[in-house]
């Protein structure tokens, strides 16, 4: 199979509908995905695809339960999963994000998700799809992941740049939502929201834009690039902007802040 695109426009998903290796994955909210979503598409709730550990969430689920997972919306190792939601990106990254965990090689994000194929012209279906299950055995690749003790071993160090992509009143500790406020001691903050662009129906903004944005911030691809924000829902769309861009060493951090700000021992900045 050729390799797909990281990202993938309407008019290119519509002409590749026909595919028998693609499965559509439409991770909406369930009542989105009641009313419309594109032919075809099987629904995921994103809760299947996180495990909580109270007070973490947002921690990646066992390989075990995640090949089930799989398995029941009907992927295979060899199938090209295209994934989209209705916010922006965030809860279709995360699936991706677990894919690259999985050491999946045919993947995409669909640009601008629901909104994009709504909003230009492309069909639109109500009936629940279920395709036959399919098989799939997991097994967890660490390469995509940060663990807090990774990160803790390479506060000072300089070829590894923190992402911080909650809201600014967030990192600086305003808004708090763990036991302590603020943010991992290095960390750079671009709000998540700042890659998307509401003007062209929520797909990414352009490459050069995107390019501008990071390296603006000393957020450049010949260091170690780790995304965070809350639990990993918004930092995987910037780890998949870091993957689009060709950054070459990136890593997501499950759990995020509601692991680092929930222990009493690790340091923080407001």
């Amino acid at each position: 199979m050729k390799k797909p695109p990281l990202l993938i426009q309407p008019d290119a998903l519509e002409a590749a509908r026909g595919e028998p290796r693609l499965l559509i994955v439409d991770l909406s909210k369930p009542e989105t995905y009641a009313k419309g979503h594109i032919p075809g598409a099987v629904h995921l709730d994103y809760a299947q695809i996180v495990r909580i550990d109270k007070p973490r969430m947002g921690l990646l689920p066992d390989a075990e339960t995640l090949g089930n997972l799989l398995s029941v919306i009907g992927a295979t190792p060899d199938s090209w999963i295209v994934a989209y939601d209705d916010e922006g990106g965030g809860r279709a990254a995360r699936l991706l994000w677990t894919l690259d965990a999985l050491d999946h090689r045919h993947a995409s994000l669909l640009d601008g998700g629901l909104f994009s194929w709504a909003n230009e012209g492309h069909p639109l279906q109500v009936h629940a799809d279920h395709p036959p299950v399919g098989e799939y055995v997991a097994q967890i690749d660490d390469r995509p992941l940060a663990s807090r003790d990774y990160i803790l071993a390479h506060l000072l160090d300089p070829e590894v740049v923190l992402w911080d992509t909650r809201s600014p009143e967030e990192f600086h500790g305003v808004k708090c939502f763990a036991d302590r406020c603020g943010h991992i001691p290095g960390a750079i903050n671009l709000d998540w929201v700042e890659l998307m662009d509401r003007s062209r129906n929520m797909r990414l903004k352009p490459e050069a834009v995107l390019r501008e944005m990071l390296e603006s911030r000393d957020i450049n691809p010949d260091k170690t690039v780790v995304t965070y924000c809350q639990t990993h829902h918004r930092s995987a769309l910037a780890y998949y902007v870091l993957k689009v861009l060709g950054y070459p060493r990136i890593k997501g951090y499950p759990g995020s802040w509601s692991d680092w700000g929930n222990d009493p021992n690790t340091p923080i900045e407001t």
